[in-house]
């Protein structure tokens, strides 16, 4: 598959020339011109894609190649997600078409407005900002979580979105089937962490918010003059749940992974927390308390939830690379990072 406008390779994954057909009887408005795309470096499942069209520049997402496991990379969902969320203060961006038929490019696929601003995941990135901007940074990424938590989904059309209650015992019997299609390698303790978790699961009053699943940094559009979140990515996993789950994922990412020597030089992990000059998970979450109306409570089950959680995403993401099914730079440091997280998931999940 080449580039129609004859400049080079198509990027794996797309099919250019049935691309530009289904803009031109879809949405003519958007067949503009001639079409050319590249793949934005950093995306660890679902792929993304620059689109140039003619003078106009859109996005695209698309599952990973290969090994797509059940009820992961939803298109759809990601869609009517943005959609929804686009009148409210949760920053999202612009939604423009949906497709569903995986005949037209090998796969389900939709298209968003390009936001201007910087996914922030290296320390070559965060270093140079100062402290004051790492610290407003932080705090506006939890004034956009708390935003989004605040959001009624009956008022959004997303009553139906999911279903709230149940939904922590769900997600570690989720998790622990995405496990055994994902088993590649010997796993030690990781058993064991899906056991504690699966006996020890805490009430969830907090259900029924929007919950985003993979919230972090990187998954950020954001500006550092003026500091600002412009857009929030990544929705595949997104649902009605229990919102601690999100800052449990989130402090797993911040304070285990982001305080690990794990991290150095790892595309996850890099410029996150602590270590690479953030505020603390403790400050984090004081602001996200101040903003959101949620009761916090105890978050050591949620973190525990969001190692095993984080273990099994990175042991499928190994899995694909070792398949030769990824696209991109940094994948072969993801295994590296699922045995610290067992080993501090396990720990979490024995406090009180």
């Amino acid at each position: 598959m080449t580039d129609p406008t004859g400049t080079g390779p198509a990027p794996a994954g797309l099919d250019l020339d049935r691309l530009a057909d289904h803009l031109a009887r879809h949405r003519p408005d958007l067949a503009v011109g001639p079409l050319r795309a590249r793949l934005i470096a950093g995306g660890k499942s679902n792929l993304t894609y620059l689109l140039h069209v003619g003078d106009h520049e859109l996005v695209l997402r698309r599952p990973p190649l290969g090994h797509v496991l059940a009820t992961a990379h939803d298109m759809t969902r990601e869609f009517r997600v943005i959609s929804a969320l686009a009148p409210t203060e949760v920053p999202v961006p612009g939604a423009l078409l949906l497709c569903a038929d995986p005949e037209v490019i090998g796969a389900p696929f939709y298209l968003m407005e390009r936001v201007t601003g910087e996914v922030l995941r290296t320390r070559a990135q965060t270093d140079p900002l100062g402290t004051r901007v790492r610290h407003d940074l932080a705090m506006a990424m939890m004034d956009t979580l708390a935003a989004l938590h605040r959001v009624e989904p009956a008022a959004v059309g997303l009553a139906d979105f999911g279903r709230p209650e149940g939904y922590l015992e769900r997600q570690v019997r989720r998790w622990a089937g995405q496990l055994e299609r994902s088993r590649s390698r010997p796993l030690p303790g990781i058993d064991e962490l899906r056991d504690r978790l699966a006996a020890t699961v805490p009430a969830g009053a907090n259900a029924g918010r929007i919950v985003h699943g993979d919230y972090r940094l990187d998954n950020l559009l954001a500006t550092v003059d003026p500091v600002a979140v412009r857009a929030v990515l990544d929705w595949e996993m997104a649902t009605l749940g229990d919102p601690l789950a999100d800052l449990g994922l989130l402090l797993t990412y911040w304070d285990v992974l982001g305080g690990s020597e794990t991290a150095e030089g790892n595309p996850v992990a890099d410029g996150l927390g602590p270590r690479a000059g953030f505020p603390t998970g403790a400050e984090l979450i004081a602001r996200y308390a101040d903003r959101s109306g949620v009761d916090v409570g105890p978050l050591h089950w949620h973190v525990a939830l969001g190692c095993f959680k984080l273990a099994v995403i990175c042991e499928g993401i190994h899995y694909r690379h070792t398949l030769g099914q990824t696209l991109g730079e940094g994948f072969d440091r993801i295994g590296e990072m699922v045995a610290p997280l067992i080993a501090y998931g396990l720990t979490a999940a024995g406090e009180r």
